[in-house]
């Protein structure tokens, strides 16, 4: 059974309980990292000049503290492998409505599962719709 290591624990306290929660749970069923939970100014600052973000500091769920977001990646990773990233979401989205937790992923951020629409792709970020 896949279980998270040291850095994606740790990256993984620093979110919100119901992030925590969903993605303690989907690792018993696929392989993930967690590439960042809590974002401070510097690196959301960098994110948005690199064109990663569409927001500046302290607009995005990541700068909130616990984080209302995470960037999570199937393990191993294939950043090509965009089928994959798609699963993993649904798999996630599907534990997250189970628990009464709603997420919206960054593969289809208008939530209407018109995945063509969408026009910035993060596929990569999951947040917590309050």
């Amino acid at each position: 059974m896949p279980s998270f290591g040291t850095e994606s624990l740790a990256r993984l306290s620093t979110c919100d309980e119901r992030l925590q929660k969903v993605l303690k749970e989907l690792i018993k069923y696929f392989d993930i990292k967690i590439l960042e939970g809590h974002r401070g100014k510097e690196l959301q600052d960098k994110a948005f000049a690199e064109g990663k973000s569409k927001l500046k500091f302290p607009q995005s769920k990541h700068n909130s503290n616990p984080s209302k977001a995470v960037d999570i990646v199937p393990w191993p990773l294939d950043w090509k492998d965009r089928e994959r990233f798609f699963y993993m979401a649904g798999v996630a989205i599907g534990i997250g409505a189970s628990m009464g937790i709603k997420l919206r992923w960054g593969g289809c951020w208008a939530m209407d599962n018109n995945f063509k629409a969408n026009k910035f792709d993060d596929l990569p970020h999951l947040e917590v719709i309050d």
